[in-house]
Formats: C-alpha cells, sequence, structure tokens
C-alpha cells in the first residue's frame, strides 16, 4: 500500500497507477451535488469561492450527524457520477487534483482528469463507520445551509482507498472487468 499526503503533487499523481491501493493522510473537503453546483455557478458569476481548489481532494460524502465523542458520524461515499456535471471544469479551471467516492465516471471527466493530471479514488461503499474512524477531525467551512452536503474540511490519517482511475485515463472498473471476463 503507498502512502500519500495531501496537498496532491503532480509527482505523486504520475506515480498512481489504477488499481493501487492507497493510505491518504492530510487535509482534503466534501462536496456533493449541490454544493458543486454552487461552486460552479459562483465560479462562473466571477464571484470568489469558499475554498481554494488547487491542489486539493474532494470527497463526495454527505456525513452523518457526530455522536457524543466522535469527530463525525457514518462518512461512506456517494456515486460519483452525480457531480460528472461539474467536475470537468473544477478540474480544468480551478486546479482539483484528485476526487472520491464510488462508481465509474464520464468520458468527459476522465478527458479533464487526462488533459489536467488528476486522479480519482474509490472508497468503500457500505464502509462509513470504518471510514469515519479514520477522520480526525470535521468542520464546515460553506454552504452550511446544505445540512450534511455543506463542504466539509477534514483531516485524515490513512484513509484507505484504491485508485480508481489514474492520471492517464486507465481505469480499475474496466481492467478488473476484462481481467475476470470469461470468454465462452
Amino acid at each position: 500500500m503507498k502512502r500519500i499526503t495531501t496537498p496532491l503533487n503532480p509527482e505523486i499523481i504520475q506515480e498512481l497507477k489504477a488499481g493501487e491501493r492507497v493510505s491518504l493522510s492530510g487535509v482534503i473537503y466534501t462536496a456533493r451535488d449541490a454544493a458543486h453546483k454552487r461552486l460552479v455557478e459562483a465560479y462562473l458569476a466571477g464571484e470568489k469561492l469558499p475554498i481554494n481548489l488547487e491542489n486539493q481532494i474532494i470527497y463526495y460524502v454527505g456525513p452523518c450527524p457526530a455522536k457524543p465523542g466522535k469527530v463525525i458520524g457514518s462518512a461512506g461515499p456517494t456515486t460519483s457520477g452525480r457531480m460528472d456535471p461539474y467536475t470537468p471544469l473544477l478540474i480544468r479551471e480551478l486546479g482539483l487534483k484528485g476526487m472520491i467516492g464510488k462508481g465509474s465516471r464520464s468520458q468527459e471527466v476522465i478527458e479533464a482528469m487526462e488533459e489536467k493530471g488528476a486522479v480519482y479514488f474509490l472508497a468503500i461503499g457500505g464502509a462509513g463507520a470504518l471510514l469515519a474512524q479514520k477522520i480526525k477531525k470535521a468542520e464546515v467551512v460553506a454552504y452550511e445551509d446544505l445540512g450534511p452536503e455543506a463542504i466539509y474540511r477534514l483531516e485524515v490519517e490513512d484513509f484507505p482507498l484504491i485508485v480508481g482511475i489514474d492520471c492517464r485515463g486507465n481505469n480499475a472498473y474496466l481492467e478488473g472487468k476484462a481481467r475476470y471476463r470469461l470468454d465462452t
């Protein structure tokens, strides 16, 4: 397992390969579709954004409320495809370098990743309670009115991920299917 830290830099991104397991530590941000829509609308309107996405990672999650004594509630990934209409702009115009979610991505997202050197990580769906244990600090930094879909700044330690799509467009989903396909 490869250990990486944020913010992501081009050298780290170039080393990552689809299907590779990684352990991520550092700061990441959360955002789901409502927050993505607001970020893109604000950018297109020429407004100052509430966070700087340059070389950052967005985790597609709407965490559950924290129980007493806990940093955060269950924090499992949501389906990434809902962010696909907004993601190419965030990569190309705002310097986003990483995304964490589950499920496949559109061709437009993959092309933007290849063009700008970004990476898509997979978090295991259904493991939200386990993933929450890897979150050491959580604070809302934007769009508080969205509740669990607000943008959070998370500090993570040894957050377990798989490289889903690397910066060359290699795709663990497609490679996995091809590896286990039975030709009859």
